[in-house]
């Protein structure tokens, strides 16, 4: 196969960018069947950051559950989220976010796990299934004085166990997460700031990051996750039609005609630097046939795609 021209991708935070950038220790004797998990005491982890530090904006590859203790805010595609003094707030992988503190007392804990960790046939649960890891909800909520020590109880034990030598801990710690899960559910979400004036910029910009984020195509076993307007709304909780009116008024394209421009910007690049067939590029760049994938590259080039191929 050819080499390919690589196009720019924003990367998304994994977890080993995350054990990076904070310069935490993987937990030991962790084994990849049961998933990965580990949980964290604020202050301690960040302690060389300045008051206004931000996890920088990205899709976490991971699940995060955080016990915020500080004055700070978290930023959606479409709203602005102020977190009490107090809170308990809830991360999914699907959603991207920015998590801004907005003084230097930030403590409290939080925990980080990935889907397999809770994987149904080991906690009998679905993540995504969850009314606090839905798009559109507001995962944030707010804790009294009641609800502090109950969250603090189950971090500390985390903390405890996670550092045991028990057989069994990560069944436990299971167990913790879907006690904390449970819990926020039961809780009041707070309320949601009405969008500022550059919402539509920041959405136009999500955007425009998660559609980057699935190219370049570098194998015919890869294939685009977010092909459709509604995909995107749905990843970044915002209704279509909004997304289709934001992206209208900001480029002056709408959500489709975008998407369109950028899978065929690739598929030209597949077709002169690859040996890939038709059928492969068809099927990577999400095509449930080939006849349907010429008839779309013929519409945006008027030129069939073994034509253009030469």
């Amino acid at each position: 196969m050819k080499s390919k021209t690589i196009i720019s991708e924003i990367p998304q935070t994994s977890l080993e960018g995350f054990y990076e950038e904070s310069s935490a220790q993987l937990p030991s004797g962790i084994a990849k069947e049961i998933g990965h998990f580990n949980v964290f005491v604020t202050e301690a982890l960040f302690a060389n950051r300045t008051a206004t530090s931000e996890m920088p904006y990205s899709r976490r590859a991971y699940y995060k559950i955080s016990w915020i203790r500080g004055k700070s805010k978290v930023e959606y595609a479409d709203k602005t989220i102020d977190i009490p003094q107090s809170a308990l707030f809830f991360a999914t992988p699907k959603i991207p976010y920015n998590w801004v503190p907005e003084d230097g007392n930030q403590t409290g804990m939080f925990c980080i796990f990935t889907a397999d960790f809770l994987a149904p046939g080991k906690a009998g649960v679905d993540l995504d299934d969850l009314p606090l890891f839905q798009p559109g909800q507001v995962p944030v909520f707010q804790l009294d004085p009641d609800d502090v020590k109950e969250i603090e109880y189950i971090f500390k034990k985390m903390h405890k166990e996670i550092a045991s030598d028990y057989r069994y801990k990560y069944d436990l710690l299971r167990n913790l997460v879907l006690e904390l899960i449970h819990y926020g559910q039961k809780l009041q979400p707070v309320s949601a700031i009405e969008p500022a004036h550059n919402a539509s910029e920041r959405i136009s910009s999500l955007f425009i990051e998660l559609l980057e984020r699935q190219f370049p195509v570098e194998s015919q076993h890869q294939r685009l996750k977010l092909r459709t307007a509604k995909d995107y709304a749905d990843r970044l909780a915002v209704h279509v039609n909004h997304l289709n009116k934001v992206l209208k008024e900001v480029t002056g394209n709408t959500t489709t005609q975008i998407i369109a421009n950028r899978v065929i910007q690739e598929a030209k690049i597949m077709l002169k630097q690859t040996n890939w067939n038709i059928a492969e590029i068809s099927y990577t760049l999400g095509f449930d046939d080939i006849a349907h994938f010429s008839n779309f590259f013929k519409k945006q080039t008027s030129v069939a795609p073994v034509g253009f191929r030469g």
